[in-house]
């Protein structure tokens, strides 16, 4: 069992959380992420990394509210045990000097992106940072982010903070001014998407870090599958990186939806129970 050591709210629905975790703060890099159990009959689920302490021998992990074992995840207080954290497990982010990297985040997506631009700015590169959410509570680590980028751009869907605008409005502004060699998006499927699109349009190579459903993470369910370059491969094991230009974005798109009445289901029971107590 794993110990809540700090928790921190960045929002009604997104919390932090730095969890006692030495094994897996001293071996872990960026792009490697976690699968958690809260209690013994408890689903898993996937989380990055965002940050480690190999000192403390913690490790933070951002969680919105949006399921049940979520908002499980999110109740627990300073002082509360996590049943599982196991990790770290995926492939690292490929690190190299490439020049300029545009890094594109949105919403909790911001979370392992930080890592990855921390890496590449490190490496020697130069790092232009896109953050997106619908409205300025839902921007997070933008302080952090601030330390390892040459410049943030912050969008917002309703213009309450930075510029009003999409992730790909502010992309498109820094790809027009500026000589863009990588670009590395993390985010909603749908927001990968859309950004792969413009990145292929203007011919710059991108890495696309992948949010499937995981139950095992060791490539033996089969649960998050992907269709990369018409092969199938395992976003917990064979990634969770690809080049976004081979992704079949569509494909992975029905299949996050294909669980939706088993979520909805599974929270409206929890959420009775939950009035009940």
């Amino acid at each position: 069992m794993n110990r809540v050591v700090e928790k921190e709210y960045f929002s009604h629905a997104v919390v932090m959380l730095v969890v006692e975790a030495p094994r897996i703060a001293k071996s872990r890099q960026a792009g490697h992420f976690v699968i958690v159990r809260i209690g013994q009959k408890g689903e898993r689920i996937p989380l990055t990394i965002a940050e480690a302490d190999i000192e403390k021998g913690t490790i933070t992990i951002i969680v919105q509210k949006v399921g049940v074992t979520s908002i499980k995840l999110c109740n627990l207080e300073e002082g509360d045990y996590i049943t599982d954290v196991v990790g770290p497990l995926g492939k690292p982010t490929h690190i190299e000097k490439v020049g300029t990297v545009l890094a594109c985040g949105g919403g909790v997506g911001v979370a392992p992106l930080l890592p990855i631009v921390e890496a590449f700015k490190k490496a020697g590169n130069k790092v232009i940072t896109v953050l997106a959410a619908r409205s300025r509570e839902l921007i997070i680590l933008e302080e952090q982010m601030r330390n390892f980028s040459d410049e943030v751009v912050i969008m917002t869907d309703d213009g309450s903070y930075g510029k009003k605008g999409l992730v790909t409005h502010g992309m498109e502004e820094v790809i027009k001014r500026e000589q863009i060699d990588l670009s590395v998006t993390v985010g909603p499927a749908i927001m990968m998407k859309y950004c792969t699109l413009l990145t292929r349009k203007h011919e710059i190579p991108t890495v696309a870090s992948l949010n499937t459903l995981m139950v095992d993470g060791t490539g033996m369910c089969g649960a998050c599958r992907v269709t990369v370059g018409g092969k199938t491969k395992f976003v917990c094991v064979d990634g969770p990186e690809f080049d976004a230009f081979e992704v079949d974005f569509d494909e992975m798109l029905l299949r996050l939806d294909s669980y939706k009445p088993s979520e909805t289901e599974a929270y409206e029971s929890f959420q009775k129970k939950y009035q009940k107590a």
